[in-house]
């Protein structure tokens, strides 16, 4: 197996055990979780690309999360591009 196809697999056994833990989260929810956990996207038009989905279903995705207490923070909005930048909460493992 490859090194790209053994992150890919990585990253979503990861999204499975978010969900697993969490059964309230869609896919995408636990996409952006671990994505901030690992540090590879903290802000929506980067996540959309790296997984080739619509940055418009990330940023209702987000918002949705943003809006559970704890869960995840967003830190910034470019009205420009429509970009959020988002974070984990301090001490969050997903």
């Amino acid at each position: 197996m490859s090194g790209e196809a053994a992150e890919v697999d990585r990253f979503l056994a990861l999204v499975a055990a978010a969900q697993g833990r969490d059964i309230r989260l869609t896919s995408i929810q636990a996409g952006l979780l671990v994505a901030a956990e690992l540090e590879i996207a903290r802000d929506s038009r980067t996540f959309a690309r790296m997984l080739g989905i619509a940055h418009s279903l990330v940023l209702r995705e987000l918002n949705a999360l943003a809006e559970r207490e704890g869960v995840l923070q967003i830190v910034k909005r470019d009205l420009r591009t429509m970009r959020v930048y988002y974070t984990l909460p301090p001490g969050d493992e997903t």
